[in-house]
């Protein structure tokens, strides 16, 4: 009589009987990877409320056969069911070193003992220390280097700094396909292998805000070189594919280059009221003077969604009560955030309480120091709010209306 497996031993069975099969692309092009529907935090730092995915493309050319990219190590056993009809493997690219992408490439040199590893100059040293790939795997391409498949030609584009200093992407030239690894990424769990866009877009955006943002004035010459291949398609490896690349290259260079909207931004977090009165008061004045504001509470928001409001916003407006003279950690990691992910905003200012002597402003101006943005005026009142506190805001209105005036709507 047969016994039962274990309840472990069921989840794995039923997890590569649910594995997605190759799709083809193009002609000898196919995505491959898995699908994450439940993983929920990345880095133990992002929050990923639509799950993600890991794509890794296989071309096959007359002569050569390659697979760029793998899958995070914990879903190694989709791609290597994916590819059990693959019998030769000759090169595995690899655009960046971070697991998500790379977490498998031992499993996959392990199968092709014949394969070499293709990445960037600076990645080499990485792979060694972070994977132990032994170094006569690798292969190391200069920026625009192409090799042949026979009837396919990749060409490597190094893109530094999206988001780390070894990343690159690949040019399928004949069938102008860029696979872009993190760049035109979305965490988004899906069974669409094209993007639509006003379902990508949203996760598009948090995925820029969280990720790319600090990088944004790289990444404005990084989306330039991708331009210049005039690409029919690009295929990240988080998300659907953009088989329509316009609307995705014309959100990156929007969200990293354009100019800021007529939003402020008001992540505040209170304790007793008092800064929930000054921030009730803000709000309404700066709605009455035409100037959008997003809100956020601190000690409940989803800080995606934080940081991608970030993106757009002219001025930031942090609201804090005062905690042992200084500010309240949440709001301390909010300026944090926001000096981490460097948007563009151009004014920022405190408004708070306190309850005998407060230091917030200035150690909250110092966090934000290396934005190099205005500071407005702060209002801090020392417990319930009075008039003459009431007045400041309105006054703070004004000035951030005044600021506002020529900038695009929201």
């Amino acid at each position: 009589m047969r016994s039962n497996p274990s309840a472990g031993a069921r989840v794995h069975v039923w997890q590569e009987v649910l594995c997605m099969k190759p799709r083809q692309i193009v002609e000898r092009v196919q995505w491959l990877g898995a699908i994450d529907w439940d993983r929920r935090l990345f880095d133990a730092l992002i929050p990923l409320p639509d799950g993600t995915s890991y794509n890794a493309y296989l071309v096959q050319g007359s002569e050569k056969t390659v697979l760029l990219d793998t899958v995070d190590p914990a879903l190694a056993h989709v791609l290597m069911e994916q590819l059990e009809g693959v019998p030769r493997l000759d090169y595995l690219v690899a655009h960046h070193v971070e697991q998500d992408h790379s977490g498998t490439i031992p499993v996959v040199l392990a199968r092709y003992p014949e394969a070499k590893l293709i990445c960037t100059p600076k990645a080499v040293g990485m792979f060694v220390d972070h994977l132990r790939v032994p170094e006569a795997r690798l292969v190391a391409v200069e920026d625009g280097e192409t090799l042949s498949l026979g009837d396919k030609t990749l060409q490597f584009l190094h893109t530094p700094w999206v988001h780390w200093p070894e990343t690159m992407v690949t040019l399928l030239q004949e069938d102008k396909i860029i696979f872009s690894c993190d760049f035109f990424g979305s965490h988004l769990a899906t069974t669409d292998l094209y993007a639509q866009w006003d379902k990508v877009h949203f996760p598009a955006k948090r995925y820029y805000a969280e990720i790319m943002m600090p990088f944004r004035k790289l990444i404005v010459k990084n989306i330039e070189k991708v331009r210049a291949c005039a690409p029919a398609m690009i295929c990240p490896s988080h998300g659907p594919i953009h088989n329509e690349p316009e609307p995705i290259l014309a959100a990156y260079e929007d969200w990293a280059a354009g100019e800021p909207r007529n939003v402020a931004v008001l992540p505040y977090v209170s304790m007793h009221g008092s800064t929930k009165l000054l921030v009730d008061h803000l709000v309404a004045a700066l709605a009455e003077r035409g100037v959008a504001v997003e809100q956020f509470d601190l000690a409940a928001t989803d800080l995606g969604k934080l940081a991608m409001a970030l993106v757009d916003a002219a001025t930031v407006v942090l609201g804090t009560p005062t905690v042992l003279v200084g500010p309240h950690p949440l709001a301390v990691q909010a300026a944090y955030l926001a000096a981490a992910l460097k948007p563009k905003f151009r004014h920022a200012t405190v408004i708070g309480s306190y309850g005998w002597g407060s230091k917030a402003v200035e150690q909250i101006a110092e966090t934000l120091s290396p934005l190099k943005c205005e500071v407005l005026a702060p209002v801090l009142c020392k417990g319930i709010p009075r008039a003459e506190d009431y007045a400041a805001l309105d006054s703070l209105a004004d000035a951030i209306a005044e600021r506002h005036r020529d900038l695009r709507p929201a």
